[in-house]
């Protein structure tokens, strides 16, 4: 979400142009760091949600196709999804869900099941998505050998003069390179399928309505990519023990019991995953935890261009975090394949 302030006159412009005129109240909301939200209200009664889109990290005319092809596919199969009310670009209108709330934290394991579960069966509902190849809307965006380049050339350049802080870090990654890179060379082998992924499974990206229905938002990155990441980052998010910036490493570590709790979910109604992609689903959240310290750590060399920061050291503080995350996934690593297995038969 930018800073950036809009006039009343702006607002009802946007709205004008996708046919609201009875606005009474629009107001910032959500908690999104990308796009400026807001919650309309009208003398209909009926709410929408504004949005207008980054242009500085999508392309609107790419963003708006798989927006479109993605709500209205799953509209045309009679699955609940986000309703594009009005699309003129960069602003767009969706109807509000009314009923649904959401959470910005797993606080229990049944939680982190039904979010599991929730980005299981969209990822199915849209696996028979017709051609063409829906647009890729940030490139390489989880692949872990482009972002250890990234990396690489961040420490060449070393531009704030902080590699030499960092050897432990930059030797942590290079002990996992190897490993790193087996999900993408299995890819381009085709060992690996590709499938229409969220690419950003947090829990607060899952609105429920008590009658136990969902509905999943944000999909601005939807695209093409691995399962594996999905899943992957669920298990990095969902699975913390910690906050992704806690300094305190001692805190800091995967849960078990939510692990289990996101394989049970997800694997419930995964129905399109191939034995292969079953036996990565443990390997997948070592991967993409640490192929975000990566990013994290690259920021760091490169002078904080890209993560918003609160001190200097802020970067560096989240790398630790999540390697530590890995280590944790690492000394469990037996026990998470053994839980995949249970749940796969």
């Amino acid at each position: 979400m930018s800073n950036r302030v809009y006039s009343k006159e702006e607002l009802d412009a946007a709205l004008a142009s996708m046919g609201i005129t009875d606005q009474t109240d629009v107001s910032r909301y959500g908690s999104g760091h990308i796009n400026d939200t807001f919650k309309v209200e009208t003398k209909r009664g009926v709410r929408y949600i504004l949005q207008r889109v980054n242009t500085d990290i999508f392309d609107p005319v790419l963003l708006k196709n798989n927006i479109m092809r993605v709500t209205t596919f799953l509209k045309e199969k009679g699955i609940k999804s986000l309703e594009v009310v009005g699309y003129e670009n960069p602003w767009r209108l969706y109807a509000f869900l009314e009923g649904y709330t959401s959470v910005d934290l797993v606080t229990n394991p049944r939680e982190a099941e039904l979010v599991a579960g929730a980005f299981a069966k969209f990822q199915n509902d849209l696996a028979d998505i017709p051609p063409p190849r829906l647009d890729d809307i940030i490139a390489k965006f989880h692949n872990t050998v482009y972002r250890i380049r990234l990396l690489d050339e961040a420490a060449a350049a070393d531009v704030k003069g902080r590699k030499a802080n960092v050897a432990k870090e930059l030797a942590f990654v290079d002990a996992r390179r190897e490993e790193a890179a087996k999900i993408v060379t299995m890819m381009e082998k085709g060992e690996i399928p590709e499938r229409i992924t969220h690419n950003d499974t947090k829990i607060n990206n899952v609105m429920l309505a008590p009658d136990g229905s969902n509905v999943v938002i944000d999909l601005d990155t939807t695209m093409p990519g691995s399962a594996l990441y999905d899943f992957g980052d669920m298990v990095r998010t969902s699975t913390a023990a910690a906050a992704e910036d806690e300094k305190d490493l001692s805190k800091v570590y995967s849960k078990k019991e939510y692990f289990e709790a996101l394989v049970k979910g997800y694997l419930a109604q995964a129905k399109f995953l191939t034995e292969t992609e079953k036996s990565l689903l443990a390997f997948s959240g070592r991967l993409i935890t640490l192929t975000i310290g990566i990013r994290f750590l690259t920021d760091y060399l490169a002078g904080d261009t890209y993560f918003r920061t609160a001190y200097e050291d802020h970067n560096l503080v989240r790398c630790h975090t999540q390697f530590k995350m890995v280590e944790s996934m690492e000394e469990q690593a037996a026990e998470y394949e053994e839980i995949v297995r249970k749940y796969s038969k």
